[in-house]
């Protein structure tokens, strides 16, 4: 049985068992929460429980590592919506201990690329059209660096209310630990104070 067979029927089951219930929730989140965390599958059911969010409760963006990679990137894009369309009033960032964006290496998922059919000369291509393929496949150096560079396109952004905290966090994918690397709160009331003094 194929993994697509297998997902369509458990939700023609779980559908016709009305298990949706318990998850039924508006589209704006009760927490007021957009989180920015990473796609790691050990983060799925962690993270949310190590937050004490629920469903409803936040909106949940997850890529690689938890970066922002480009501020005007669907990433960031996502965040925007969240703030303008969908009430978010913070926006947290978590990052997580052992990420797998940690020293990513371009060269070897190049390689690893070519090793299932991609065409080396295809690679030449994006690079002679000025694709920095070195640029868009790095990881950080670590993931605390992940976060607070992630925090600082955030926080930075034009678009962004200077009033919406943004905070860091590393999560342990373990134990599901939270340590605070950023506090939002206290950035916001230190830009604050410093305004007000100049």
């Amino acid at each position: 049985m194929s993994i697509l067979t297998e997902i369509l029927g458990h939700n023609t089951q779980f559908v016709a068992r009305k298990e949706y219930e318990p998850f039924r929730a508006t589209n704006i989140p009760d927490k007021k929460l957009v989180v920015l965390t990473c796609m790691d599958t050990r983060l799925v059911e962690l993270l949310p429980r190590a937050m004490n969010l629920r469903n409803g409760d936040a909106k949940v963006i997850k890529n690689a590592g938890a970066i922002v990679s480009h501020p005007f990137g669907s990433v960031m894009r996502s965040l925007l919506v969240a703030v303008y369309e969908l009430q978010a009033a913070e926006v947290a960032v978590v990052g997580h201990h052992g990420c797998g964006m940690t020293g990513l290496s371009c060269e070897r998922v190049l390689e690893k690329a070519i090793a299932r059919g991609v065409e080396p000369q295809l690679i030449q291509t994006l690079r002679s059209a000025g694709i920095d393929l070195k640029g868009w496949l790095r990881g950080f150096e670590s993931p605390e660096d992940g976060v607070r560079q992630s925090v600082q396109v955030v926080r930075n952004h034009p678009l962004l209310p200077r009033d919406i905290p943004v905070h860091g966090l590393l999560i342990s994918p373990e134990t599901g630990l939270l340590d605070l690397l950023i506090d939002g709160y206290a950035e916001l009331k230190a830009a604050a104070e410093s305004a007000r003094k100049a």
